[in-house]
């Protein structure tokens, strides 16, 4: 959405105001952890900030640029709580950085109530994700009445196409065939448990895109790529123009005709 909408952020009508936000390139960073662009026209500003776990991520030791960090399963991500008040729809999701490679490589330790976690069930990450993703639901819900105009969308996860193998056993999705396995979305239940069973009773809504993007495996980056390396394949991103196109079209949707709640949006 933001590169449709910005046109190239080098466009006279569109204004860089990631300052404001905070979202400037620390020293050392490959780049920010987001941006902000706003409309003078219209008087608009849309944001992007990267939260891979919605969690707040805190430095154990904030003068050792070397030091893990607490991963609050139950605190909302920093940037989102100071910020809530500025926005007026926010849409959230996480999913795939829930696996214990990446908590790993970022040196992410599980926290609960200020304190390391000792629940044992904590240790399956996908328990972990779901209870994160609740207590993010149940804080949003209790914002609204500061806020009762805000409108929050949690999406569903974004399927993944791997056959034969997963992201590192050869795992593979280079079928270029459109529609090649079905041409039906067969359930009416959001395709995302947690997410769904999380907005459940809250004015939190769903955004379920995870079912008809499931139709699409031949969209995939895959190995069409100039820096693909050999035998290695992105069967997670998506090809642009492509799928997330058509994401953005269901949140319009449910913008401008809000679905009865806790119900996915018909498809």
């Amino acid at each position: 959405m933001m590169c449709l909408i910005t046109g190239g952020k080098d466009s006279p009508d569109v204004q860089d105001v990631g300052k404001e936000y905070g979202l400037v390139r620390a020293p050392g960073a490959i780049r920010p952890d987001g941006w902000a662009y706003r409309f003078p026209e219209t008087n608009t500003t849309v944001l992007y900030y990267w939260s891979a776990s919605l969690c707040e991520i805190e430095p154990l030791n904030p003068g050792n640029r070397s030091t893990d960090f607490a991963m609050h399963l139950d605190r909302p991500a920093a940037f989102l709580r100071d910020n809530l008040y500025r926005f007026d729809v926010v849409v959230l999701n996480t999913g795939h950085h829930w696996n214990r490679g990446k908590l790993n490589a970022n040196r992410w330790h599980m926290y609960v109530n200020g304190q390391p976690n000792e629940d044992g069930k904590m240790r399956d990450l996908r328990i972990a994700r779901n209870f994160t993703v609740h207590s993010v639901a149940k804080w949003l819900d209790k914002q609204f009445v500061k806020y009762p105009k805000l409108r929050v969308f949690m999406r569903t996860l974004s399927p993944r196409h791997f056959f034969n193998g997963d992201w590192d056993s050869g795992g593979r999705c280079d079928n270029t065939k459109l529609l090649s396995e079905s041409h039906n979305v067969s359930h009416i239940r959001a395709s995302d448990p947690a997410v769904e069973s999380a907005a459940r009773g809250t004015r939190v809504e769903c955004l379920d895109i995870t079912g008809i993007s499931e139709l699409r495996d031949e969209s995939h980056i895959s190995k069409y790529i100039l820096r693909s390396k050999v035998d290695s394949q992105d069967c997670l991103h998506w090809c642009l123009p492509g799928v997330p196109d058509t994401w953005n079209e269901l949140l319009f949707a449910q913008l401008l005709f809000p679905q009865p709640k806790n119900l996915p949006a018909k498809i």
